[in-house]
């Protein structure tokens, strides 16, 4: 095929493209249609700011920041771009109308509200503020709910995601949601690592994508080299979910990359299970210390690098990993994908 010919196919693929997720990057402000998926201790000023400059979404994950840590995120994160970025908030952080109050006073223009279904006067206080609310829907039934509290827009995330995930996988969520509930834009989240996945997603009627993994391990992202490396070389199948032993006793699952971590937790959880048949523990203390054994351990391994005994979270997209890039080439490589996908097609027609 003549250059001008090659081209000009690429180009009309790059209309098609912006055509297929232009509700989701007019929803965002942004020029692409990718949002960053809050991770915590990953996803602050740096790591944000670098995705909204490259095109894409940034969003801060406040995790268990305060009022005053999130004021000056987010003010830190204002001062590195000038382009569209949302704040991720904990549904059950004990000060979450202190939080939404912030990011209201900051002029942040996208909340997303994560963890749990968010309460209808907290969908109030911030869409009055001025800003728009995404919530995060694991079934076709509370998506309609979220929208009816007033949600501007969802995620739909797959059990292939990184850190606490719930049981079903993009692949039945986006046939179970995608072709029924239209009212708002819907970001699909969950073990993407590719454009041509992306594309055939919104090609279903997805308006965007959200990506963590992949972020998690760019040159802009803080996380230590060792947790970078991890994820460089690992495959798809080092991520799995931690395990619960017995259901009397529930864990939520978290994927990882198992490690030493992850296997002192299955001993722990067979210990303090012991001392609770025992009588040596209830079983309120027997649950808090199983809910305990992780605290600290994302950061250790995240700020650390202590990549054996801390929490690595990660999807199963690391195996897409390669190498470490910068965020403006991974996302140039996602849209490349995308293109060249719509670019075969065309030539084959």
């Amino acid at each position: 095929m003549p250059p001008d010919e090659m081209r000009d196919d690429r180009a009309a693929a790059r209309t098609r493209l912006d055509r297929l997720w232009a509700r989701g990057t007019a929803f965002l402000g942004s020029e692409l249609a990718i949002l960053g998926g809050a991770m915590s201790w990953v996803s602050e000023r740096h790591l944000v700011s670098a995705i909204s400059n490259a095109g894409g979404f940034g969003v801060i994950a406040c995790g268990a920041m305060g009022p005053e840590l999130l004021e000056r995120e987010i003010a830190a994160t204002q001062a590195l771009t000038t382009r569209p970025f949302g704040v991720n908030l904990i549904t059950m952080h004990p000060q979450l109308d202190d939080l939404i109050r912030v990011c209201v006073r900051a002029g942040v223009g996208h909340v997303v509200l994560a963890g749990g279904v968010p309460s209808g006067a907290a969908m109030r206080a911030a869409k009055d503020g001025g800003a728009r609310v995404i919530g995060f829907a694991p079934a076709l039934v509370l998506g309609r709910r979220l929208v009816k509290l007033g949600a501007d827009a969802l995620v739909i995330e797959g059990s292939e995601a990184g850190g606490h995930i719930g049981p079903v996988s993009l692949t039945v969520l986006a046939q179970e949601v995608l072709p029924h509930l239209r009212e708002v834009p819907i970001f699909v989240a969950g073990g993407l690592g590719r454009g041509d996945a992306i594309l055939a997603l919104l090609e279903m009627g997805a308006a965007g994508a959200q990506l963590g993994t992949r972020f998690a391990a760019s040159a802009e992202s803080v996380a230590h080299d060792r947790f970078k490396q991890a994820f460089v070389r690992a495959a798809a199948r080092d991520a799995l979910p931690s395990v619960q032993l017995d259901e009397r006793f529930p864990v939520i699952p978290v994927r990882g990359l198992v490690n030493d971590g992850t296997r002192r937790f299955l001993v722990h959880q067979a210990e303090t299970l012991r001392r609770f048949q025992s009588g040596e523990l209830s079983r309120e203390a027997a649950q808090l210390d199983i809910e305990h054994f992780w605290a600290g351990l994302l950061r250790r391994a995240v700020v650390d690098g202590d990549i054996e005994g801390g929490s690595v979270m990660a999807g199963q997209s690391v195996g897409m990993v390669r190498s470490v890039q910068p965020i403006a080439e991974i996302l140039d490589e996602l849209v490349g994908q995308a293109v060249e996908a719509l670019t075969s097609r065309t030539r084959l027609v």
